[in-house]
């Protein structure tokens, strides 16, 4: 599958690395349905981009929302063969802190949105990838979710995000298995510290501190990494069920 030949269902999709996917994505001539809860940037980069991309304001957590913006990118498209999930939150609490344990809400919350979100969205895209016509090899579509390397070295105070990026790193081979015979092929990024509108706020200084925790090259990463990764994951029909860190070999302390 080409990327000028993909329509893809992008979450996350009005900011951040989701907003650089879905650039590289139309900049390469396919087609998006942006998914995001902030309608003013969803529905500035869907008119920016014309008639490649559409907005539909999204909660992933829900089964109505999600299936609204499948169904309306299946009208205006005739397909959605890729689904790229980004949207998620990051909390700072500890298990045990100077005001108590952490929050359960607020735990719960963080999973919500991070798995269940991402798992809400892979079934019901399946769902729809399973009436596309196949490629040579038989491909009728391509998942692409979003862990962190804090599912593998996650710092204190990320019970929460670390478990839920976790979960989406171990559902990555099982979900991969299950799909196998319908021709959708599932892979996850697993990002270090990246550019995003989050990071842009920290202070000069705590940004210049986070620049010399990679290996090399010792930066952050720019959101357009991510997004020629996730466009090669897309692309590569014999790249399944694979977790790939892009962090310039950092290891979180």
């Amino acid at each position: 599958m080409k990327i000028n030949q993909t329509i893809a269902l992008v979450t996350g999709g009005a900011s951040g690395l989701g907003e650089a996917t879905v650039r590289e994505i139309v900049a390469n001539g396919g087609k998006v349905a942006i998914a995001d809860l902030n309608e003013d940037a969803g529905n500035a980069l869907s008119e920016e981009l014309g008639d490649s991309a559409l907005f539909c304001k999204t909660d992933v957590t829900n089964e109505k929302d999600v299936s609204n913006i499948l169904d309306q990118g299946m009208e205006a498209f005739g397909a959605i063969n890729a689904a790229v999930n980004f949207a998620g939150i990051a909390v700072a609490a500890k298990t045990l802190g100077k005001d108590g344990p952490h929050p359960l809400k607020l735990y719960q919350k963080v999973i919500d949105i991070n798995l269940i979100g991402t798992f809400n969205v892979c079934r019901l895209a399946a769902e729809r990838m399973q009436k596309n016509s196949p490629t040579e090899d038989g491909e009728l579509g391509a998942i692409v979710n979003t862990a962190s390397v804090a599912a593998y070295d996650g710092q204190k105070g990320q019970p929460a995000y670390a478990a839920s990026k976790a979960g989406i790193a171990g559902l990555t081979l099982p979900m991969a298995r299950d799909l196998a015979s319908y021709g959708v092929r599932v892979n996850t990024i697993a990002p270090g510290l990246f550019l995003t509108p989050l990071l842009s706020a920290l202070p000069e200084e705590a940004l210049q501190a986070l620049e010399k925790q990679p290996l090399f090259p010792q930066r952050l990463g720019k959101p357009q990494e991510i997004a020629k990764l996730a466009c090669f994951m897309i692309e590569c029909a014999y790249m399944n069920a694979e977790v790939v860190r892009l962090d310039g070999g950092i290891r979180l302390p």
